[in-house]
């Protein structure tokens, strides 16, 4: 996740985290992401619970790509950095705001909640299409800064694309009935807080590892105690629409 420029002059904000990530730290979140979304896959139900249960899944992938791309950075191999920093901003900036609302709109029980969820959706789709868009257009490249990965598109710079960027991946958890879901929209946004907070240069790097991190909350959401984890059905069938 997300569309704001890494590649802006300004650095990391004073007085601001310091933290160091690394080809280690992406290919171990990699894989144990990987492996929680093979459970979480296994454990929904019905096609309507799988882009849900992929998003751990999904999330692995990603950072098992920016593993590759720190080993390209460090040992300079050209074509492994290009290839590896294009799939991570596929994901980061086309995927997720298209995949999180439309996984969440899937899930949800309760027809006016889908309504709003649908909205997120449909921005979500707009801006992923916009940023594909230029992903394709304009050449995106990535760098190490202050122990971190730096993706260099500075024509993402834009202030509206940021926030329906937020909207639909953050802010369309907030109109779901699942418990899980509505702490990952709140925890997302917060963490997007967090991650400009230790470097704006960094930001989609950073936001992204704290995301993915973040899905662990799908496993959860699919774990035994699921009525804890989602609304009690009895909700389900008498929620109107608030007047």
């Amino acid at each position: 996740m997300a569309p704001l420029r890494s590649g802006c002059p300004a650095s990391r904000l004073p007085g601001g985290p310091d933290m160091c990530f690394s080809a280690t730290a992406s290919f171990t979140a990699g894989t144990a992401l990987t492996a929680v979304g093979m459970v979480t896959v296994y454990r929904s139900r019905g096609r309507s619970e799988l882009p849900l249960a992929a998003v751990p899944l999904l999330f692995g992938l990603q950072q098992l790509t920016e593993g590759l791309l720190w080993v390209g950075l460090d040992n300079d191999l050209t074509g492994l950095q290009s290839w590896s920093t294009y799939v991570f901003s596929l994901f980061s900036h086309v995927l997720w705001p298209m995949f999180i609302p439309f996984a969440f709109l899937l899930v949800e029980p309760v027809r006016w909640r889908r309504r709003a969820i649908s909205v997120f959706l449909a921005l979500g789709i707009g801006v992923g299409l916009y940023l594909l868009y230029f992903l394709v257009r304009f050449p995106v490249s990535a760098h190490v800064h202050e122990r971190s990965i730096s993706y260099d598109s500075p024509h993402f710079y834009i202030a509206g694309v940021l926030v329906i960027y937020l909207l639909a991946t953050c802010f369309t958890g907030l109109f779901s009935s699942h418990r899980c879901v509505r702490i990952f929209g709140v925890l997302a946004f917060v963490l997007a807080i967090a991650a400009v907070l230790v470097s704006i240069m960094t930001f989609v790097s950073v936001w992204c590892f704290f995301a993915a991190l973040l899905s662990l909350l799908i496993l959860i959401h699919f774990s035994g105690p699921m009525q804890a984890a989602r609304t009690d059905p009895r909700e389900r069938a008498t929620e109107r629409v608030p007047s």
